[in-house]
């Protein structure tokens, strides 16, 4: 008799293994930032032979390109991902705001949204004074440690943050990142309350950083934009007042924007 549908899952739920086996490979490739097949196998622990099928497929399909005996993630990615990235009008429209925050404050600023309990970047823009990071577009966070990502829980469902905690956790990054529940929902409360979010050397020290959520007219949150800096610059009332201000503005520019769209 043949294999039923749940013999192809592995453990009787919907999941497909073996697609789960070609993402966790793809995930590996990334995170190894280019890697052979025995590398792969020995960071995932699969058999070889498993690594190198998988490997082989996604080469095939463009999914991954390789140079030399080392795969890369290919640029079909980037076929996808500048999909998503277009996929709504409020992405699209975020993009000159980035541009204009970066100019007005000359620090970094970045555009943020929410999928499946995590941040990624859509816009990034360095202004003349930006110090280098790691804000590439398209990069996934935890959202409960950046100023983006903790104005965005803000304006999320009590019940909907307390998912994206039992999915994700609250690891942390720096000694002053958040790791307790009840702390951070008491943050939450106060970024409603004074409209924007901070980020104090919670992802990296050294680093400041100022968020502001944005909503769709039908109260929705779209995503939330963020201007990041070395604390030396970005404290005091330019941290507090200032930077909110432009944030505020520019939130608020964005939103009338998507009302009349």
């Amino acid at each position: 008799m043949g294999c039923s549908f749940n013999c192809m899952t592995g453990n009787g739920s919907n999941k497909l293994s073996t697609v789960e086996t070609s993402l966790r490979i793809v995930d590996a490739v990334a995170t190894l930032d280019g890697a052979r097949v025995s590398e792969v196998s020995d960071h995932l622990d699969v058999p070889v032979s498993t690594v190198h099928g998988h490997l082989k497929t996604l080469h095939e399909e463009s999914y991954l390109t390789k140079e030399g005996d080392e795969y890369h993630v290919g640029l079909q990615f980037l076929n996808y991902g500048g999909q998503a990235r277009e996929r709504k009008e409020g992405y699209r429209l975020a993009e000159e705001k980035v541009q204009k925050l970066a100019a007005e404050t000359n620090e970094r600023a970045q555009f943020v949204v929410e999928e499946n309990g995590r941040g990624y970047y859509t816009h990034t823009e360095s202004g003349e004074d930006a110090v280098l990071a790691d804000a590439r577009i398209g990069k996934r966070i935890y959202l409960h440690d950046s100023a983006a990502g903790k104005s965005i829980l803000a304006q999320l469902p009590e019940s909907k943050v307390r998912e994206i905690i039992d999915r994700w956790g609250l690891p942390a990054y720096t000694e002053h990142t958040i790791t307790d529940e009840s702390e951070l929902f008491d943050e939450l409360e106060q970024i409603r309350e004074q409209g924007y979010a901070l980020n104090i050397q919670e992802t990296h020290e050294g680093l400041h950083a100022v968020g502001a959520s944005v909503k769709t007219f039908q109260g929705q949150v779209l995503g939330a934009f963020s201007v990041s800096g070395p604390s030396n610059r970005l404290k005091g009332s330019r941290l507090k007042e200032e930077v909110p201000d432009f944030l505020k503005g520019v939130t608020n520019e964005l939103e009338l924007r998507l009302s009349y769209s």
